[in-house]
């Protein structure tokens, strides 16, 4: 008798900078999901697959679920609850070395009111001495009724095989969604102009990572060459965050392009140019209009 292909949805939800991309891009194997140190870098819910022979896994990332501070804020909130009426498993993410906060009470308040199994994943336990780990477990069950608790490095690997097999265990009996080699459901577009918006919030501080948005305005092959062309726009709120980003003599923006590209080769396989400009449009993150126009569409509320 063959054993039954299990499929479904798994919701991963947690606090900013918990390590919900760096989990997503360990078990799909490539970078699907752009990290950084800074939190409330996930704005779209990103969808990862992860086929093996008994199951398909699609990872949805949500963004960190945090007080908003603006439509845009609202968005990404709106967006992460949304998700958990739409999977089959939660996998809710905490931090190891930061322990239990009123972050962890809002979402969980928000997971009582949703009728699916939710697995507490303990992340980064490679950063705190195992004598911690216990009694923060106690914690976190005292406060909910877990289907499980597995803690992991999503970094180094630890115990991340153990997850696997207990998710499997809660997906229900269904088809595979998508062929084997898909490794996510977003276009590329989507995808380049993540690893440009990485990028950026690798070499900025302060408001700016926060207040950045990546437009592709065209992706073309060239005539009878193995290059692609991609043109993007980086829009900032102020004038004064152009001017970071572009750099003493355009250095900056080089810097961003230059990684950029290296990303973009690696994802599409072939050679790339890549054309950056940088635009100024206040207050974006508040303007539905461009909410809407940069990606963040509100009927996904």
């Amino acid at each position: 008798m063959t054993e039954q292909f299990h499929s479904g949805f798994i919701a991963i939800i947690g606090r900013p900078n918990v390590g919900k991309s760096t989990f997503m891009n360990r078990v799909i194997g490539q970078k699907v999901a752009i990290m950084s140190d800074k939190p409330q870098t996930t704005r779209n819910k990103i969808q990862g697959v992860l086929t093996s022979e008994q199951a398909q896994f699609v990872f949805i990332d949500t963004p960190g679920i945090h007080k908003p501070k603006h439509r845009l804020g609202d968005f990404m909130v709106k967006s992460a609850i949304n998700t958990l009426n739409e999977v089959d498993v939660i996998m809710f993410m905490v931090n190891a070395d930061e322990g239990y906060g009123k972050g962890d009470q809002y979402i969980l308040e928000r997971l009582s009111q949703v009728s699916k199994p939710v697995v507490l994943v303990v992340n980064k336990i490679d950063q705190v001495h195992p004598d911690q780990l216990l009694p923060l477990i106690d914690t976190y069950r005292e406060k909910f009724d877990f289907k499980e608790v597995v803690p992991i490095s999503a970094l180094n690997g630890n115990n991340v095989d153990q997850l696997l097999n207990v998710l499997q265990d809660e997906l229900p009996e269904g088809p595979q969604y998508y062929p084997e080699d898909q490794i996510t459901d977003h276009p590329e577009r989507f995808i380049i102009s993540e690893l440009v918006r990485e990028k950026v919030l690798h070499h900025t501080h302060e408001e700016i990572p926060h207040s950045i948005a990546v437009v592709i305005d065209s992706i073309k092959p060239r005539d009878g060459k193995d290059m692609i062309d991609v043109q993007a726009t980086i829009v900032v709120e102020r004038k004064s965050q152009k001017g970071i980003i572009i750099g003493k003599q355009g250095k900056m923006l080089k810097q961003i392009g230059s990684e950029a590209r290296k990303d973009i080769e690696t994802l599409l396989g072939s050679g790339v140019f890549l054309e950056l400009w940088v635009k100024v449009q206040k207050d974006w993150r508040n303007r539905m209009f461009y909410l809407r126009d940069y990606g963040y569409r509100d009927d996904e509320y």
